[in-house]
């Protein structure tokens, strides 16, 4: 009995694994935008279906909420971050709250300040990719917003200044 249940067990476990195994990775060193001092690096890395993103940004206003999008272009050569363009949003869907069903691929959760300006982040998303497919990363840009999103302005979330800017690298 144990014998003919040895297989089926290192399939199990063979399967979970691949589940999470580590993909492509890519890098964004956010630099703060013309007048601001936000600066910090997000990590993407592919892990299965899913991207886990984690990093942190400091020089934000204490205990507050900012809006955080992926953008349609790597470009934060204009110094208020504008030329990194709109959010990225391969699938034309509505600006939205990033789990939800309907939300661009570049709506990701808002930071949130703690008492020293600093924002954590570490949670995985299936709406973004690293290394391929249409929801890609790799190129867009990243930006951190003045203000809180509220979700439902359409197309930014009313998030306001873009306060740092980084391009989205292949690690």
């Amino acid at each position: 009995m144990i014998k003919s249940l040895a297989p089926l067990t290192v399939a199990v476990l063979l399967s979970a694994c691949a589940a999470y195994q580590t993909g492509p990775s890519a890098t964004a060193q956010l630099v703060a935008t013309k007048g601001n001092a936000v600066s910090g690096v997000v990590q993407f890395t592919q892990k299965g279906g899913t991207v886990l993103v984690t990093g942190e940004v400091k020089g934000l206003k204490p205990n507050a909420v900012h809006g955080f999008h992926i953008h349609e272009k790597g470009d934060c050569s204009s110094g208020d971050g504008v030329s990194a363009g709109g959010h990225f949003n391969p699938n034309g869907k509505p600006h939205g709250l990033h789990d939800h069903a309907e939300h661009h691929a570049g709506d990701l959760p808002s930071l949130t300040a703690d008492g020293s300006g600093v924002a954590r982040l570490n949670f995985e998303t299936s709406a973004i990719s690293v290394g391929g497919g249409i929801a890609d990363v790799v190129g867009r840009g990243l930006i951190v917003h003045r203000d809180p999103d509220d979700f439902k302005t359409q197309p930014t979330g009313n998030s306001g200044p873009r306060l740092a800017c980084a391009a989205i690298v292949k690690s």
